[in-house]
C-alpha cells in the first residue's frame, strides 16, 4: 500500500503518542480542576522578642525590654496570591461579609499588621480599610475581599506575641467555584507553576509530538497560508464592551489562518492598557480601550470603531419615552436625588440605586467625560448593590467589573440605573435604555452625546509580519467591517469624520 511508508509510520506513531499524552494529561488535570484559587504561604516566621523558642534553642534579642508583654514577640510575613487560572472579583468571596478571608495564628496574639508589596498596584491598598472588613482580634486577622487579577498578590507583615515560631498558620475562607489553599515555593517570590509536575511531563511529550509532526509537514508540504495570515500566539485584552466583536473576529481569523492562536481576555480598558504597558515589548499583546487611554503611557494606538453607549434603568422606572437630561443625570450621580419621585412625581417612589463600573472601565471613563463632565461624585457604598454599607451615604452605589454584571444587576434591582455599551444592552431583559437630552441612543446620531472611539493599542507600532500587525490589518477587511457593524459599531476605516 502506498501510504505504508517510513514517513507515514513516524507521523502516525507520533500522532498516537501525542493523543495518548493529551488524554493522560486531561485525565490527570480533571482530578485537580483549574478553578479560581487563592494560595498563601508563610515567607517569614522569626523571633524578635526576649525569649522566643525556635526549634531547640532560645533566641534572645531583647528588642522589647521595655514591654514585658512583648518579650515573646514574633514577626510573620504572609503572602496571599491569585495562583489560579482566572481573575477574582470581590463578589467571588463566599465568606461572611464584609471581609473575605481569615488568617488564624495558633497560640499567638496579633499586636499589629502592615500591608506591603501590593504587586505594584496601588489600587489594592484602597481595600484594606475597616469599612471593608480589615482588622484583627486575638489570633484572628480579617482580610478584605480584595479583587485579584491572575498572578496578583499582596503581603501582610504581622507582629505577634504569646507563642513560639513555627506554630500553625492557616488562611480560611471560600471562593465561588474555587478554593483557598496553602502553596509552597523554592524562593520567597517565585510564582507557582501553572501546571503540576506530571502535567508538565505530559505537555512536554505532546510538544515533542507536535514538533515531529510539524517537521514532517514542513518537509513534505510546501503550500503557504493565505495572504495576510501569520502564525503564533497573540493575547487581546482590555474593553469588556468591545469584547463580543473581538471574540468573533479572533475565531474567524483562527479559522482562516491555520497556526494562529488568539486569546481574548477582557478585563476592562484601564486594566488592559496597564497590562500592555507593564508587559512592554516582550510579548504580543493588543489592548482595546473605550476612549484614548494609552497616549499617556506612550503606547501606539489605532482607531478601530465608533461606539455608542447608553444609560440603562430597571423596568420599574419607566424612563424609556421621556429619558433624562445630562443635568438630571448629574443630580442623580452627585447624590442630590435619592428617590425617583423627587425627579418626577409620575415616577415610582423607589430609592435611586447607582450601578457603576469600576475604575478600570473605559465605558465609565467615557460616561464621566461625555455625560457627567466630571468624576462620579458618590463613592461606592455597597458590596451587593442592595444594602447600604455606609449608612451616612445619600444613595446606594456599587461598582462591578464587567458590562454583563452591570446589566444583570440593573435588571435585578428595582430603582437601579447604570450604563453600558448600547448593542449589548439592547437585547437584555428587565431593563430599558434611556434617551439622553431628548435623543434616543444611537451610534448614527451625531447629536447623541454618549459616544466614543474604540482604540487598539500595541506597545509600539507592530512589526510587519507579526501576528499583531496581521490581526490589526484583518480588522480593516470588508468582512471584518461587517462584523463590527453587525455588533452596533461604525468602523473607523469607513467613518473617518466620526472617528476623528
Amino acid at each position: 500500500m502506498e501510504w505504508l511508508n517510513a514517513e507515514n509510520a513516524v507521523a502516525v506513531g507520533t500522532a498516537v503518542l501525542g493523543i495518548a499524552a493529551s488524554g493522560v494529561m486531561v485525565w490527570y488535570e480533571r482530578r485537580v480542576p483549574r478553578r479560581k484559587r487563592i494560595g498563601y504561604r508563610v515567607q517569614m516566621d522569626n523571633p524578635i522578642g526576649d525569649d522566643v523558642r525556635s526549634g531547640r534553642a532560645n533566641v534572645r534579642l531583647g528588642l522589647f525590654d521595655e514591654a514585658p508583654e512583648m518579650a515573646d514577640a514574633t514577626l510573620v510575613l504572609l503572602r496571599v496570591e491569585n495562583d489560579g487560572s482566572q481573575g477574582i472579583d470581590r463578589d467571588d468571596y463566599t465568606g461572611p461579609a464584609p471581609h473575605g478571608l481569615t488568617a488564624l495564628f495558633t497560640d499567638r496574639t496579633i499586636r499589629g499588621v502592615s500591608v506591603t508589596q501590593p504587586n505594584d498596584r496601588d489600587h489594592l491598598m484602597d481595600h484594606f480599610t475597616p469599612e471593608r472588613g480589615f482588622g484583627y482580634e486575638g489570633n484572628r486577622l480579617r482580610i478584605p475581599r480584595v479583587p485579584l487579577n491572575r498572578g496578583d498578590h499582596f503581603k501582610l507583615l504581622v507582629l505577634l506575641s504569646g507563642g513560639d515560631v513555627g506554630r500553625e498558620i492557616r488562611l480560611t475562607g471560600g471562593l465561588r467555584d474555587g478554593e483557598v489553599h496553602p502553596n509552597r515555593s523554592a524562593t520567597p517570590d517565585e510564582t507557582p507553576p501553572v501546571l503540576s509536575g506530571p502535567a508538565r511531563i505530559f505537555t512536554a511529550l505532546l510538544t515533542l509530538s507536535v514538533l515531529v509532526l510539524a517537521g514532517i509537514i514542513v518537509a513534505t508540504d510546501d503550500t503557504r497560508p493565505p495572504l495576510g495570515c501569520e502564525q503564533g500566539a497573540l493575547t487581546v485584552t482590555g474593553s469588556t464592551a468591545f469584547a463580543p466583536v473581538v471574540r468573533t473576529l479572533a475565531k474567524e481569523y483562527e479559522k482562516d489562518c491555520e497556526g494562529a492562536d488568539i486569546t481574548v481576555e477582557a478585563r476592562g480598558s484601564e486594566a488592559g492598557v496597564a497590562e500592555l504597558a507593564a508587559e512592554g515589548g516582550e510579548s504580543d499583546v493588543i489592548a482595546f480601550s473605550d476612549g484614548p487611554m494609552g497616549e499617556r503611557l506612550n503606547l501606539h494606538g489605532e482607531r478601530v470603531a465608533l461606539s455608542a453607549f447608553t444609560l440603562v434603568a430597571n423596568e420599574s422606572v419607566d424612563l424609556g419615552r421621556v429619558g433624562l437630561t445630562r443635568a438630571e443625570v448629574r443630580r442623580l450621580y452627585s447624590g442630590e436625588i435619592t428617590r425617583w419621585r423627587q425627579l418626577d412625581p409620575a415616577l415610582p417612589d423607589l430609592p435611586v440605586v447607582l450601578v457603576s463600573r469600576n475604575a478600570d472601565s473605559g465605558t465609565r471613563q467615557i460616561f464621566q467625560q461625555r455625560v457627567l463632565g466630571t468624576w462620579e461624585r458618590v463613592p461606592s457604598t455597597s458590596l451587593d448593590c442592595v444594602h447600604k454599607d455606609d449608612r451616612s451615604a445619600p444613595v446606594v452605589r456599587c461598582e462591578l467589573g464587567s458590562t454583563e454584571k452591570v446589566l444583570d444587576k440593573v435588571a435585578e434591582v428595582p430603582g437601579a440605573i447604570g450604563y453600558s455599551e448600547l448593542a449589548v444592552a439592547g437585547g437584555h431583559q428587565g431593563l430599558l435604555t434611556v434617551p439622553l437630552d431628548g435623543v434616543s441612543p444611537s451610534v448614527q446620531a451625531d447629536n447623541y452625546p454618549y459616544r466614543g472611539v474604540e482604540y487598539a493599542y500595541t506597545y509600539r507600532s507592530p512589526q510587519p509580519g507579526s501576528l499583531a500587525a496581521a490581526f490589526l490589518a484583518y480588522l480593516e477587511e470588508v468582512a471584518s467591517q461587517d462584523v463590527i457593524r453587525d455588533n452596533g459599531h461604525l468602523p473607523c476605516a469607513q467613518e473617518e469624520q466620526s472617528c476623528g
